[in-house]
């Protein structure tokens, strides 16, 4: 059996659904997103509607129409959308933060507000996976970014029952269509994540291959989770770390992938030869 890579990305970032829920937002040159109105209160939640792709994004869904014709099932059309919760991370903070003192304000001390607005975008990005699926993508990942952040109680409160609903939603629509999940620094939080039904869970670097498998249990496909740092470092190391992952994650569902994004000024040629190792790797 062959490792070799075997996806095609539609990249739309996760906050693109904002506008079309009424949440006016814009990404600044060197800040990143800006929520142009918070929302902390029950009226502003009010104000929040639910999406609708098609009227919304509709060149989203001619994107993967195009992507899938284009790769004519020699690779996997993959979409992705955000979790309720970090969507609702952004539009409480007004943007990024480095503290999440404002939504966890939010979720301690007025729960119910906070609670309305995760029921929206779990309707919301249920609705938006099954669109992308009806227009080629043949797997959705699901980014959680934020859920991190919570405590393990408070993930399953906030986060873990609405990824969960979205999951369960989707599944009846489209029971073949593979879900995966990915939250940055998960470790504390993996058993939890495969509660959430999810097809894959994506490891982050932080997390020991072999201990993500083991934690999962065997009826979930794992991704990951090469260090992106790895690719400064010589193509025998590069070699090396992939060679670690794979035999950590077994002869069975594995998605072999960095465990983040490609870093900054990550030698092109480095990343050629991840790919080039990957695709020679015979099980």
């Amino acid at each position: 059996m062959s490792a070799a890579p075997s996806e095609v990305i539609l990249f739309s970032d996760i906050l693109t659904p904002l506008s079309g829920m009424n949440i006016p937002f814009d990404i600044i040159k060197g800040k990143g997103p800006v929520i142009f109105d918070p929302i902390n209160t029950d009226a502003e939640v009010d104000q929040v509607r639910e999406f609708d792709p098609e009227e919304s994004v509709p060149y989203v869904g001619k994107a993967l129409t195009i992507l899938r014709e284009e790769v004519n099932n020699e690779a996997a059309v993959l979409g992705f959308v955000g979790a309720p919760f970090t969507l609702a991370s952004y539009v409480v903070e007004g943007g990024s933060s480095k503290h999440f003192s404002k939504i966890k304000r939010l979720a301690f001390s007025q729960p119910k507000v906070l609670h309305a607005l995760l029921r929206k975008f779990t309707t919301s990005m249920a609705k938006y996976v099954q669109y992308q699926a009806d227009n080629g993508a043949q797997a959705v990942q699901i980014f959680d970014s934020w859920a991190t952040e919570l405590s393990p109680v408070d993930f399953e409160e906030f986060s873990l029952p609405y990824l969960k609903q979205i999951v369960d939603t989707v599944k009846q629509t489209h029971p073949d269509l593979s879900l995966i999940l990915y939250a940055s620094g998960s470790g504390g939080l993996l058993e939890r994540l495969a509660l959430t039904g999810v097809d894959v869970v994506s490891l982050d670097w932080t997390v020991d291959m072999a201990e993500g498998r083991r934690r999962l249990g065997p009826d979930v496909a794992v991704q990951g989770n090469v260090d992106p740092g790895a690719l400064f470092g010589s193509k025998d190391f590069i070699t090396n770390r992939i060679n670690d992952t794979v035999r950590k994650a077994g002869r069975w569902k594995h998605i072999l992938n960095l465990g983040h994004g490609i870093k900054v000024g990550t030698p092109e040629e480095n990343v050629a030869h991840f790919f080039e190792v990957a695709k020679a790797i015979r099980y």
